[in-house]
């Protein structure tokens, strides 16, 4: 017999590392990628101890493949330098088992490809749908013919069309008021020991270290949805120039960006939870299943959850494993619609509380009204740090594998 077969669409951080979860336990597995080649450049990404937990269950080690190095502190900052919170690096090692790494987004997507055969990876292939997601499905691509699975991995962005396809009474999404700029800057010169980010009136600046010695940056600002501007760098010396070391001189390296190099969009979440995270034999992850603003930093972090938890409950690629209970009177695979009902159960409540979570935070960060950021900036300093970070608890230890 052969083994179970798995279609991801989407190589984003969510979609390879479950290819790399489903390949771990013995499923051949074809990721499905429209773009048509793998990125070279784009934002950073913060990988907190939750996430790297689970990579660690999937054998994925982030520290030996990209570095481990790690800023000496983290917390808020108000726009003239001073702390309103702040915690040092080894006290969440002693706390969590290790301190957040934050690396180069095309360093982690390369470094789960490497995992992967690559006869798994089609770049330039896009999915135009899925034919008997209750049955025996059929993905179908541009590309050529469709490619039959026993099961089909919906991790393909927050714009999802297998979303929209299977769930058209959804609302879909939400703006949540602000759009973003991110890059990445090499600047070895400034030695910033610390993640950070500075919360201004409407507006937010976050500086990163990143383990390969670069910084990434990103910044927010209060606008309506499709504001244009004409050049990312003037825009964002005009709302951040005036604030505190080291942003005006990390906003100089930015300014010798080709600006291509700096993203912006605007922030979405999903306005409301999907009912469940799958049908029939399509599971939805990450974006695709519950897009949440980038508050918390747990947007990927939630969606590499989702990968390890999904390849952990279904049975292993073999066909009539210890785990299989059989087919389901017409010859398909009872065990992958049972394991897929068992990941709604699973995910659905604690990615949902993330989304929500990660909202509320967002509406503390970009208050405009000068009484209101005022108070929010006492609230925040009068908070003992300890409590503060006692307050992850709950994103930091809450993965569970499934038994």
């Amino acid at each position: 017999m052969t083994n179970r077969h798995a279609v991801v669409v989407g190589a984003g951080i969510g979609g390879l590392t479950t290819a790399v979860a489903l390949h771990g336990r013995g499923w051949d597995v074809t990721v499905c990628e429209r773009a048509p080649e793998p990125p070279v450049t784009g934002a950073g990404i913060g990988l907190a101890p939750n996430a790297l937990r689970a990579l660690d269950a999937v054998g994925v080690d982030v520290s030996r493949a990209v570095g481990g190095a790690v800023p000496a502190m983290m917390g808020v900052r108000r726009p003239d330098g001073r702390w309103l919170t702040r915690a040092g690096t080894a006290q969440m090692t002693a706390r969590y088992g290790r301190a957040p790494l934050a690396v180069p987004r095309p360093a982690l997507t390369a470094t789960l490809a490497g995992v992967l055969p690559p006869s798994a990876l089609r770049y330039g292939t896009e999915v135009t749908g899925v034919d008997d997601a209750e049955g025996r499905p059929i993905v179908r691509t541009a590309a050529g013919p469709g490619l039959p699975a026993d099961l089909v991995v919906a991790a393909d962005g927050i714009h999802s069309p297998l979303r929209r396809a299977y769930f058209p009474a959804h609302p879909g999404l939400h703006y949540i008021g602000e759009t973003a700029w991110r890059t990445i800057v090499d600047a070895p010169d400034l030695r910033v020991p610390a993640m950070s980010e500075t919360w201004g009136r409407g507006k937010r600046f976050g500086v990163t270290p990143l383990v390969d010695g670069r910084y990434y940056l990103y910044a927010t600002a209060v606008v309506p949805p499709d504001s244009r501007f004409a050049d990312p760098c003037t825009e964002l010396r005009r709302r951040f120039g005036g604030w505190h070391e080291p942003i005006p001189a990390l906003l100089d390296r930015v300014g010798r960006l080709d600006p291509a190099d700096v993203l912006r969009n605007d922030l979405y979440d999903l306005a409301a939870p999907l009912p469940c995270l799958h049908r029939g034999r399509i599971a939805w992850l990450g974006d695709a299943a519950h897009a949440m603003a980038p508050n918390l930093g747990q947007g990927g972090c939630q969606a590499i959850e989702d990968a390890v938890v999904l390849a952990r409950l279904l049975p292993t690629g073999e066909r009539g494993d210890e785990g299989d209970s059989g087919d389901d009177g017409d010859g398909t695979d009872a065990a992958v619609p049972a394991a897929l009902a068992a990941y709604t159960a699973a995910r659905l409540g604690r990615t949902d509380a993330v989304r929500l979570r990660a909202r509320r935070v967002g509406r503390l960060g970009v208050l405009r009204h000068p009484l209101a950021a005022a108070v929010r900036d006492l609230a925040v300093r009068a908070t003992p740090d300890r409590l503060a970070l006692r307050g992850m608890d709950d994103l930091f230890n809450g993965f569970r594998l499934p038994d």
